[in-house]
């Protein structure tokens, strides 16, 4: 989970799920005040970074990890030309180890995600808590009335320039390359943001954090660090394409005509293969990796496959785009921006529909 430096940068993406919390406004009563009260507690514990690396009293390691944060966050403006603004200069402790928890859902006979919808963030496959307990509260009356359920954690957060977003220090435990990837990450969603299209949304600061990320360790004479999460982006990119592969099995197999009992017996069956082809690809290629023992250490179901499609499915040719402008990336947000006017279906068709060769 959150807070190694092993994490398996899908783990940490699931972690890194951008809250809207100005969304919740229709959500219901109980779901507001929650919301509210979380938001609040947020602002009341910002300090500036600024102040506290000025501050005799901060203790040495967190100045540490903030004087790291700070340049990292500079150089986002000043050479990715992300956001100059308020968003993760300020730091907030919130005395534990996940800001919010998120909760997934299909039926379950499906792999197509459970949409909550509001204003501003649009159709979101998630569902935020700031409690534990309400998150798993909330999945087990969703698993009552017969669907698949999954809660993450969620260690970093975003409001998408709405608030004053702080460095949290549920992020701090993170390696240094895991932190960087996050700012680029989330600052990159300010940059883009399609209401209700969260694969376009997500594949988009997913290849802004790779492009940003490979510049900043560069930058800093890290060819180690880049030569190492190279290596743990192939990693990733396996892992993913296990989930993908599963959930096209998946799918094939609930569009069919087979009884309900025979499509359960064969869910389960297919679920055991992935766990097979996972052992098989850590004991062969990834020479023993671990990294993704505790994501598969669990009853898996149709919920933790939502994120696979989610993150994963338009990358390969948002990556192309960036190529095709020469990584040049003030003219990728450019391009980016006018897919945004775009349909749904015709954005998907331009950049969602061809993986990687």
């Amino acid at each position: 989970m959150p807070g190694t430096d092993h994490t398996p940068s899908f783990i940490a993406r699931l972690c890194r799920i951008a809250l809207v919390l100005a969304a919740s406004l229709s959500a219901g009563g109980c779901y507001l005040i929650q919301a509210a009260t979380g938001q609040m507690e947020l602002t009341s514990k910002r300090q500036p970074i600024a102040k506290l690396l000025t501050d005799a009293r901060t203790p040495e390691q967190l100045r540490d990890r903030l004087e790291y944060v700070s340049a990292a966050r500079t150089f986002a403006s000043q050479e990715l030309g992300l956001p100059d603004n308020d968003s993760y200069r300020s730091y907030a402790d919130v005395g534990r180890p996940y800001v919010v928890w998120n909760v997934f859902a299909t039926d379950e006979f499906s792999v197509q995600p459970k949409r909550w919808c509001f204003p501003i963030a649009g159709c979101v496959v998630y569902r935020g808590y700031f409690k534990e307990n309400n998150a798993k509260t909330y999945a087990r009356r969703l698993r009552l009335r017969g669907s698949d359920t999954a809660v993450g954690g969620v260690a970093a957060y975003s409001t998408l320039g709405h608030f004053k977003d702080p460095v949290l220090n549920t992020m701090l435990g993170w390696s240094d390359v895991q932190l960087a990837a996050t700012l680029f990450h989330e600052l990159a969603h300010q940059v883009v943001y399609v209401p209700g299209d969260s694969e376009f949304n997500e594949a988009f600061a997913t290849v802004v954090e790779e492009a940003g990320l490979q510049r900043w360790l560069a930058s800093r004479g890290r060819l180690k660090d880049l030569d190492a999460w190279n290596e743990q982006r192939e990693r990733n990119a396996q892992f993913v394409a296990l989930l993908l592969q599963t959930r096209e099995r998946l799918d094939a197999l609930y569009r069919s005509d087979l009884p309900d009992d025979e499509k359960r017996d064969r869910k389960q069956y297919e679920f055991g293969v992935l766990k097979l082809q996972y052992s098989q690809l850590k004991a062969g290629q990834w020479n023993g990796y671990r990294g993704y023992d505790a994501w598969f250490g669990r009853t898996l179901n149709n919920a933790h496959l939502v994120s696979a499609a989610t993150y994963y499915g338009c990358v390969p040719g948002l990556r192309r785009l960036l190529q095709s402008v020469d990584s040049d990336l003030p003219r990728f947000y450019e391009k980016a921006r006018e897919l945004a006017k775009e349909t749904r279906e015709a954005r998907a068709a331009a950049v969602c529909a061809v993986a990687d060769s």
